[in-house]
């Protein structure tokens, strides 16, 4: 009968400090046809705990091309080759494997509390791996809730990346936990999953569970402990949910003087005729630069050394009033205007004709409006989120895959932010030009504790990032 093709070319086990990943490469080394090598690409050693080379691949080498050694492991290998991969390893190995479907993914998680206790433990004795139990070292950690919330913060990062980069290339994993090293049923099914022919009879247990007490009998101050895990917010209760999609960089619509090394980066709905109006005044040569590509932004920085770039924040009530005014009752994005009139009963008089619309009729559209923009922004209508009124957020983060801004500036505090900006660059400042009127009734004329209460759900990551509070006129 044919051989069948193996399902992985290589391996890379997923795990981190105090896991259980000695165990568990122990198994796999017992299992025919696999051989793991260890922590092969730990910063401080090849495969193992003092060990400069391995398989004729120095610590140089192997920084030079970290690649060679994965080779140099195969080809040694008969079967299939792999190894164990901390987040703190080469970043590149794992960018690697991660692209690679030829290469298993194999993911090990432990409670991190465990692993924490165990690591600190770990590190007062000095014992990292325990096989005869007559030897072992005994002590008690001492819990600090700031250093376990990094400890936490850093094991999340790794599995959240690698999760992200399976789901993107449509790509799976095996996933074990502490418990599960230990099932031999499990390992027969990682050997399956891996695509060996061979199978485990018997687990190999000449490695042993260094810290078998309960965990209040491991730590010296279990009250700390448990008041220190109530603060935690272990189901991550308090994020404010985000379903909006991510935005580019929109690099075309950033705009920097012609006089000075300043870099505006609009949020569209913005005070943006302002700026730009002060901008085309600053320094001796009055003027814009447009139009920029990632080319010629490259060469305007170069250009330009020394350079700020900077947006605007405007408050989300005044943000969304602006919005529903250049964009709504204008008439400009007719298609959602035409929707809203229809599915969400907006009584609007033709755009040639706001003189018709009262006050206490421009408050009633504009709060049915804003209960349109929390469903629209949590991807619940089928209106695309039109970058006026996307949250700055989301808008802000795209600004940054490109050039995070130096200076987030606020327009209730324009005229300071702007003279600030202007002494940064060494420049005189211009007068700050009026805002354009609106077209309608101002915000002050319409404003309702209802407006309030219905900007802060639509823009809950707004107010939590940036710290607003109730909009003041």
């Amino acid at each position: 009968m044919p051989t069948l093709p193996r399902s992985f070319d290589r391996f890379i086990v997923l795990a981190d400090m105090r896991t259980g990943s000695n165990f568990l490469e122990a198994n796999l080394n017992a299992i025919p046809g696999v051989q793991c090598h260890g922590e092969a690409f730990n910063p401080h050693f090849i495969g193992r705990k003092d060990q400069a080379e391995y398989l004729g691949i120095g610590l140089a080498q192997r920084e030079d091309d970290p690649l060679s050694l994965m080779r140099a492991m195969e080809a040694a290998t008969d079967g299939l080759a792999g190894f164990r991969f901390f987040h703190d390893h080469d970043p590149r190995v794992l960018a690697a494997c991660l692209a690679d479907r030829r290469c298993a993914k194999v993911v090990l998680t432990r409670n991190p509390l465990e692993s924490y206790v165990s690591l600190k433990i770990a590190r007062a004795t000095g014992q990292w791996k325990l096989g005869d139990a007559r030897r072992r070292r005994a002590a008690r950690a001492r819990f600090d809730a700031a250093e376990f919330a990094d400890h936490v913060g850093a094991l999340q990062a790794f599995q959240l990346h690698i999760l992200r980069a399976l789901q993107t290339s449509g790509q799976t994993a095996f996933y074990l936990d502490y418990e599960d090293v230990g099932d031999l049923e499990v390992l027969n099914g990682l050997a399956a999953f891996l695509g060996v022919p061979g199978r485990l009879q018997a687990l190999d247990d000449r490695i042993k569970k260094q810290n078998p007490e309960p965990l209040d009998d491991l730590v010296e101050n279990p009250a700390e402990m448990a008041a220190g895990l109530a603060r935690l917010d272990r189901f991550n209760l308090g994020r404010t949910p985000n379903f909006e999609p991510r935005r580019g960089a929109a690099v075309p619509s950033w705009v920097a003087a012609a006089g000075a090394p300043l870099l505006f980066q609009p949020l569209k709905g913005g005070p943006e005729a302002q700026v730009r109006g002060w901008l085309s005044a600053l320094g001796k040569t009055a003027g814009l630069l447009e139009g920029f590509n990632q080319k010629t932004l490259k060469a305007w920085q170069k250009s330009n050394p020394g350079a700020r770039s900077f947006t605007v924040l405007r408050h989300p009530l005044a943000r969304a009033h602006a919005a529903f005014c250049e964009r709504i009752l204008s008439g400009e994005a007719g298609e959602v205007r035409g929707i809203l009139k229809r599915a969400w009963k907006l009584d609007l008089p033709p755009p040639d004709r706001l003189d018709r619309l009262t006050p206490e009729h421009q408050a009633e559209a504009f709060l049915k409006f804003l209960t349109f923009l929390k469903g629209n922004l949590a991807g619940q209508t089928s209106v695309r989120i039109d970058a006026s009124w996307a949250s700055q957020a989301t808008v802000i983060q795209g600004f940054s895959a490109q050039l995070p801004p130096d200076a987030l500036l606020r327009e209730d505090r324009l005229h300071q932010g702007l003279a600030w900006l202007a002494a940064e660059v060494g420049t005189a400042c211009p007068p700050v030009p009026a805002a354009p009127p609106s077209l309608a009734h101002p915000l002050a004329a319409i404003v309702t504790p209802d407006h309030q209460a219905a900007v802060r759900e639509a823009y809950a990551r707004d107010f939590q990032f940036f710290g607003f509070d109730d909009w003041q006129g």
